[in-house]
Order: C-alpha cells, then sequence, then structure tokens
C-alpha cells in the first residue's frame, strides 16, 4: 500500500501546476492533501479515486481532502469538538487493519498569536487519537520542526518563530511518546531534508527549509513500515509532497 501527502497551499492554484499530472504519474491508493482553501464542491475529481473532505467555515482556509481507492468502513471529518472542527482540519477514514488520519495542524502565526490554541488543539488531537480502537497512519503538515536537524535555522527561529518553540515541540514530543513513530526517521537520521520552503529569497533553491510534514505511525503498525521519503523535487507548493510504502 502506498500513500502520498502533501500540503499544496490551495489546490486549485496546485492545479495550474501540474498536480493532476502528478497524480496520473504517481500510481498510489491515497493521496493526502492538506490546506485545500476549497469547497468540496470544488475540489477536482481524479479517475479511480473516491474523495473524503472537510473543508473550514471560512471560505478559502485550511480544509484537507484524502483521495482512495479503497472504500473506508467509516468517515469521520473533526475530531469531535466544534471550536477545532470549524476549521477543517482532519479527515479519518477507517479500514479493517486501521485508522488513516488526514492532517493539517494550526499554525501558531507569525509573533505567535495562536500559540495558546496551538498547545489547547495538540492536546484534543493527541485525545482523539487515542480514542481511535486500531492503530493509525497519521499524514500531513503538522507545523512543528521536531528537533534541531529538522529545520536549516534552528538557533535563530527557536522560540520566536512558529513551528519551533518549545511548546511545539513538547507537543510533538508527547504524541511520539504516546506509542507513535516518525516513519521518515526509521530511514533517515540526517540534518538538512526539509518538506517546506518559503517562496521568498531562494529559500528552496538554496535548501533553507524545515521539516513539518510527517508520516506517523502507530508503534504496533511499525513493522508494516516498508518506506518513507520526501519527494523533494517536486514543485507547485511551498510544500512538497512526502511518501510511505507499507506492507498492508
Amino acid at each position: 500500500m502506498k500513500l502520498i501527502s502533501w500540503n499544496v497551499n490551495g489546490i486549485r492554484a496546485t492545479i495550474k501546476n501540474g498536480l493532476l499530472d502528478f497524480m496520473k504519474n504517481h500510481k498510489v491508493d491515497f493521496f493526502c492533501f492538506q490546506e485545500t482553501k476549497a469547497s468540496k464542491e470544488q475540489l477536482p475529481q481524479f479517475s479511480d479515486y473516491q474523495i473524503y473532505a472537510t473543508q473550514a467555515k471560512k471560505k478559502g482556509y485550511s480544509g484537507v481532502a484524502t483521495y482512495t481507492k479503497h472504500k473506508p468502513l467509516t468517515v469521520k471529518e473533526g475530531i469531535g469538538i466544534k471550536e477545532h472542527d470549524n476549521e477543517g482540519r482532519v479527515i479519518t477514514l477507517e479500514y479493517k487493519h486501521f485508522f488513516l488520519v488526514n492532517c493539517y495542524t494550526p499554525n501558531s502565526g507569525r509573533g505567535l498569536p495562536r500559540l495558546k490554541y496551538r498547545e489547547k488543539w495538540d492536546k484534543a488531537f493527541l485525545k482523539f487519537l487515542k480514542s481511535l480502537n486500531k492503530p493509525v497512519i497519521l499524514c500531513g503538515d503538522l507545523n512543528v520542526a521536531h528537533t534541531e536537524i529538522d529545520l536549516a535555522n534552528p538557533k535563530a527561529n527557536y522560540n520566536k518563530t512558529a513551528g519551533y518553540t518549545q511548546t511545539e515541540i513538547d507537543g510533538f514530543t508527547t504524541l511520539i511518546e504516546a506509542s507513535f513513530v516518525d516513519t521518515f526517521r526509521l530511514f533517515n537520521k540526517d540534518s538538512g531534508h526539509y518538506t517546506y520552503w518559503g517562496f521568498w529569497n531562494n529559500l528552496r533553491e538554496r535548501n533553507i527549509g524545515w521539516r513539518l510534514d510527517y508520516f506517523i505511525v502507530s508503534k504496533g503498525i511499525k513493522s508494516k513500515v516498508k518506506y518513507s521519503k520526501m519527494l523533494s523535487k517536486v514543485l507547485g507548493s511551498d510544500h512538497c509532497p512526502i511518501f510511505l510504502e507499507t506492507n498492508f
């Protein structure tokens, strides 16, 4: 089973930048998109895939969509808390052996105005994951660089920039300590591997970036993970897609 996750930063814009060709060229079971910025009706149909999506109440904001070749047993939008679900950040598909959770975690914002909210979100989201009664495959833009090797300039950004505050780092650590595994780090322990680069100052060409996008799995299915990597050469967004192959 193969999966791709990608923060497309506006799915309609990414279509203009070649998204449909990308999908045609990658024969995977699931495409999980974040920050679609689109209503369900605006999402493109794609041959052989069913679409399950959620959107924010605010138009043109947030939103996630999962394209799947496999009909789920159940589908759940959100995490069951109105304050969080109004922003359209989570969709969960249930299958026989696992739940697939597609998530776009809130950004704490420039100047960190939403850091308190982010802390509340992290706790509520982890509680939701723990409530699921079978193993989890979690993917998406989790808006945190977990360690100093997950961003190019850790010292300059620590406790100053959204995505690399101790509050956010601790939230991710708590997630991992709750019997979850960061699949990319099963295969690569090195620095310099990022999934997000700002559009300014040629940051992508200079590889001055952040690793904000993840495939996380329950420890109980760690042995099912065959490979996890970044598709860092794929353009079309300020994030690149990430890829997971499992033995399911």
